[in-house]
């Protein structure tokens, strides 16, 4: 019922703008697009850090405000153009506070084997709305008025409040934040992606994909009322047309998927939704139309939810929501900018040649998917793993003491060296993922199987954050791998040592051996 109301009320936001220029019309969905660029990392470290659902609840509450407000000023002939634009962006706001925890509760609600079918009806719903929400808010507008389809979206968001406030969420245990701020936290999801190469590949097919697949939502209304001529209805009606694929294209996409793979997936659905482009690029037949707009939402459902259930199956509870707010950067971010682009172009060269653009690009996506596919999921298992033990120190660091330069001591023979090497790359982006600033492997020059790993971590509670609540089930096989070429009979040893130019780590060193302390505030062990 919200989607509907959602899709209603940017029906009416951009049939009240069609009598102005293209670029205008594409601004609508720049301004529901831009606020999650802007705003989609710090809601992410929100939903990182506090209970998802109340992050929802206050989303819900504010977005029925914004939409209140703009109802009224609708109906009282007063939502200028600058006015309608600026709304609409506090309600992309809105949607920046509720995305990362909306995406990141999928996890909780159904088991991980099932996060690709979750993520299909996910999109079953919101093209499901699509297919009802633009048809029902063209027929509400030619017979009531534009401002109805605005106060049916206020009282929309009652529907998910309602359901949200009797939802029990089972009581599970807050990751660890590391006792960082937020300008920290949003450092730590930036560098967990950066490091997480299977997640970066997600990110660079939507980016492959938005800026095609973003034309035909900013043209079609212009494609309605200029090239077919059709009324706020008959635009609807296309819309209603591609959400009814999208509802078509989540029965079929199981099968799709077991013939055609992920990466086949991704190719087959950027060459149909281009071969759509093209389509509507060069008719003037409205029925011809909606035949190639069908296939395009079945297209859109498998292209996004192929790539939405990639991205959940890979990060861990612990940077979910923030992992998840970099994808919707990507996503949002690459539809409002190349919106007012495909609008400027649509203005200055011709309505078809944007489409043809549109199009061009995105037959240029589907070849890429052979030279940059989604890695496959081979020892990727985001579950918990607690396998570190605690460091026995001599005395208790305070949180914000360090850095803490932590090295580990590896014997490895000599035929064992390249092997070693390699399998510790996997566990350098381990190391980087959940916390390390740098990191790096050295062989001692007087002893050659004796190999140094160093890593620099930014405070002690970042680092007990790495012991118990980052690792993750896929970390301690790379560990474990590496660990499996270590001389027979040995195991790592692991120091801390804290940064002491700043003054002393803690005032209880002092009553423990500060002879020993003061020297490097070390103290060797063996983990388990």
């Amino acid at each position: 019922m919200s989607n509907t109301g959602t899709w209603m009320q940017t029906v009416g936001a951009q049939w009240l703008l069609v009598g102005e220029s293209a670029a205008l019309v594409t601004l609508v969905q720049t301004a529901a697009s831009l606020p999650v660029v802007l705003l989609a990392l710090p809601s992410g470290v929100l939903a990182d850090r506090y209970d998802r659902r109340k992050v929802l609840l206050v989303a819900q509450f504010s977005m029925l405000a914004v939409s209140a407000v703009l109802a009224v000023l609708v109906f009282r002939g007063a939502a200028a153009p600058a006015v309608l634009l600026g709304l609409t962006f506090l309600l992309g706001c809105g949607t920046a506070l509720m995305g990362p925890a909306w995406q990141a509760i999928q996890p909780e609600l159904v088991e991980r084997q099932q996060l690709g079918q979750a993520a299909a009806l996910g999109a079953v719903n919101m093209n499901l709305a699509r297919a009802v929400g633009p048809a029902l808010g063209g027929v509400v507008i030619a017979a009531a008025g534009a401002g109805w389809v605005f106060a049916f979206n206020a009282l929309s968001y009652l529907g998910t409040a309602a359901v949200l406030l009797l939802w029990r969420r089972p009581a599970a245990p807050r990751p660890a934040a590391g006792g960082e701020g937020m300008l920290a936290a949003v450092q730590a999801g930036r560098r967990y992606v950066w490091h997480a190469p299977g997640v970066r590949r997600i990110l660079l097919r939507t980016a492959l994909f938005i800026p095609g697949g973003a034309a035909l939502w900013a043209l079609l209304p212009l494609v309605a009322s200029r090239t077919l001529g059709l009324g706020s209805g008959g635009y609807g009606v296309l819309l209603g047309v591609v959400g009814l694929g999208a509802v078509c294209g989540a029965f079929v996409l199981p099968a799709a998927r077991r013939l055609l793979g992920a990466n086949g997936t991704l190719a087959a659905g950027a060459t149909v939704f281009a071969a759509a482009l093209a389509v509507l690029a060069t008719t003037r037949l409205p029925w011809l139309a909606a035949v190639a707009l069908l296939p395009a939402g079945v297209a859109w459902i498998g292209v996004l939810s192929t790539l939405n259930a990639a991205v959940q199956q890979r990060l861990p509870g612990w940077i979910r929501g923030r992992g998840l707010a970099v994808y919707l950067v990507v996503f949002q971010g690459g539809q409002a900018l190349t919106a007012p682009v495909w609008g400027a172009l649509a203005d200055g060269l011709g309505l078809a040649v944007a489409l043809l653009a549109g199009a061009a690009l995105l037959v240029g996506c589907a070849v890429s998917v052979r030279r940059w596919p989604l890695h496959d999921m081979d020892g990727v298992d985001p579950a918990l793993s607690d396998h570190w033990p605690d460091p026995p120190l001599v005395f208790e660091p305070g949180p914000a003491d360090g850095p803490v330069l932590v090295t580990v001591v590896h014997r490895i023979a000599p035929g064992n060296r390249a092997a070693f090497t390699d399998r510790m790359r996997h566990v350098a982006r381990s190391r980087r993922r959940t916390g390390a600033l740098s990191w790096g492997l050295y062989q001692d020059g007087a002893d050659p199987e004796r190999f140094v790993e160093t890593y620099l971590v930014g405070s002690w509670a970042e680092h007990l954050a790495q012991h118990h609540g980052r690792l993750t089930a896929g970390d301690r096989r790379a560990e474990e791998e590496a660990r499996g070429l270590l001389v027979e009979g040995t195991a790592p040893e692991v120091t801390h040592a804290f940064d002491v130019t700043a003054g002393p780590v803690t005032p209880a060193a002092a009553d423990a051996g500060a002879d020993v302390r003061s020297a490097d505030r070390s103290r060797r062990s063996r983990p388990s």
